[in-house]
This record gives structure tokens, sequence and C-alpha cells, in this order.
């Protein structure tokens, strides 16, 4: 199974592919980890060849979870995904999320990716680029590229799960899990 977990920055698309890899028992890819290089320098926009290059590799595997939007990655990720488990859930929801997310981390002042230095700090709250202002300034625009990308025929070969509330991640991942085990037992001949 190759599961792309897309959705607007704080629907919890890190925490969730995590979660699904364990059941999974496969690899967990956070293409942030992979783009955001020390002193918030970003491959995507410094070094897209490179950014590219480094998601290759981490899909190259049989099975994983990736979790991330990245426009100039993404169209790779989807074309050998199995699966998408878009968090379409409401901005109240994300924006609850990600304003906690971004106190506790500035408040911590806990490296985002361990390695990098890279952590939130107060002074950065106003930045555009900020994540609680990303998620505002880019939430409606997020939802409408993927309703617009999932309807797409090209698709077709990827199960697209919409998920519309945090109520029903659980419920997926254990689903997703028996999938996968029926999947494998296939496979092996075991069925």
């Amino acid at each position: 199974m190759r599961v792309a977990v897309v959705g607007s920055s704080g629907s919890g698309k890190s925490t969730f592919a995590r979660r699904l890899g364990e059941a999974l028992s496969l690899p967990a890819i956070e293409l942030d980890a992979i783009n955001w290089q020390a002193g918030w320098r970003d491959l995507a926009t410094r070094d897209p060849e490179e950014f590219g290059r480094r998601v290759e590799a981490a899909i190259a595997g049989r099975g994983w979870v990736t979790d991330g939007n990245y426009s100039l990655v993404l169209p790779r990720i989807l074309a050998r995904a199995t699966d998408v488990v878009w968090l379409d859930y409401g901005r109240s929801v994300i924006m609850r999320r990600v304003l906690r997310r971004s106190f506790v981390r500035s408040l911590t002042r806990k490296e985002v990716w361990p390695g990098t230095g890279n952590v939130e700090t107060w002074r950065t709250w106003l930045d555009k680029e900020h994540p609680v202002r990303w998620a505002w300034d880019n939430f409606d625009r997020r939802r409408a590229r993927f309703e617009e990308a999932f309807a797409d025929e090209r698709l077709s070969h990827v199960a697209v799960r919409r998920l519309r509330h945090p109520r029903a991640a659980e419920p997926l991942i254990q689903r997703l899990s028996r999938e996968n085990t029926a999947e494998v037992r296939a496979e092996m001949g075991l069925d």
C-alpha cells in the first residue's frame, strides 16, 4: 500500500501519517522533514531538483505513507500512490489545531525537525509564511485545488478517502490496516 496524506496546514497530516504507517508497518515519510533544512532553508524553493531527488528516493520503496502537499512533488507521489487520505476538516478545526501547535512550539522552542535547529518563535507569528497565517490564507485555495485534482480521470487508479471530521481518522486507520493485511496475505498466497 502506498498512501499520500494531504490536507491543510495544521490538519494533522504528520500525526495521521505516523499512526497509519505504524498500523500498516510502513515507513512514514514527512515531506516537510525532507524539505526544511537548517536555518529554515527550504529545498523546494532553493534547490527543487534536490528536493525532487530526495522525495523520489524516499518513495522508491514498495510501500509507504507520505504527508505533505508540495506541488513540486505531489504529482510524482500520486502517480505511485494506491490511496489518498485527504484530511478535509473545517477551517475552525484547522485553526484550533495550528494555533495550539504553534503556541506549544513557540513556548517550548523544541526543534520542529530534529537536527535542523529550526524552532518556531513568537516574533514570526505575523509573517505571511508562518503556519497560522499560511493555514488561514490558503484554506479555500487548497480545498478547491484538491477537489479539482481528485476529480481528474488521471487519478482514477487512486482510492481517495476524504475525511471531513477528525473522528473519522481512527476508523479509517483500522480499515486500511485490515485492507493492507488482506492484500499482503493474498500476495503471499495465504488466502
